[in-house]
């Protein structure tokens, strides 16, 4: 299992890009990171880069995924699952595919979606990202989402945790068979802490706690 960086900031793009196979972006994210869109494929230097589309209308997202898509080769279209009516967009996802488009299907949540979207992701390299962040939050367990992403899926998808919250997951995700999992800047720092002694860890949240409270008085 690989990761991907979940995040829309060149500047970051860079300090992780030795860390990570990959990069992930989408509407939210580049409008928090600031970058243009030469700074962001730049930065990801010739790794893969998913970018989605922001249209709600069918003709629209179309023509913007195949401008995406001409960019380079190491780029993905983000497609959302459906569009904001709850329209599947595994018609459009077919289409593109046949056409040696790489898709991600993105902000997949649901079982059926699942189903849906691998028997159209069957033409080109794709990615299936399941956000298991969001599934958890509420309370249900995504593992069995993954399970089933990966019994249906064609051989050339790939199975990606998304939405991720915690360094834990990565120990899920791989557990789980995901191909990639996506992290954010401030996860990916976490994971130096992956098998840390506890008690090293509880004596230096103690000293915090006290370090923090200098200055306060009862």
């Amino acid at each position: 299992m690989v990761i991907y960086l979940d995040s829309g900031d060149p500047v970051a793009m860079r300090e992780y890009g030795v860390r990570v196979a990959g990069f992930t972006t989408n509407p939210t994210l580049l409008k928090q990171g600031g970058g243009g869109w030469a700074d962001l494929l730049a930065a990801a230097n010739g790794k893969p880069v998913s970018f989605e589309v922001f249209a709600d209308d069918f003709d629209e997202m179309e023509r913007q995924a195949r401008v995406i898509a001409s960019w380079r080769d190491n780029v993905y279209v983000k497609i959302p699952v459906t569009n904001t009516k709850g329209e599947s967009t595994a018609p459009l996802m077919r289409k593109l595919g046949m056409e040696g488009i790489k898709i991600n299907a993105t902000a997949v949540m649901t079982m059926s979606q699942i189903e849906t979207v691998a028997r159209s992701l069957i033409y080109a390299p794709a990615i299936l990202s399941i956000f298991c962040g969001r599934i958890a939050d509420t309370g249900r367990d995504p593992v069995p989402f993954v399970t089933k992403a990966l019994a249906v899926k064609h051989a050339t998808t790939h199975i990606l945790w998304a939405s991720t919250r915690e360094v834990y997951n990565v120990v899920q995700a791989r557990q789980a068979g995901a191909d990639i999992i996506t992290m954010t800047p401030d996860l990916i720092k976490k994971l130096d802490l992956t098998g840390k002694d506890l008690a090293e860890y509880s004596l230096d949240t103690v000293k915090m706690f006290y370090n923090d409270a200098k200055g306060l008085s009862l």
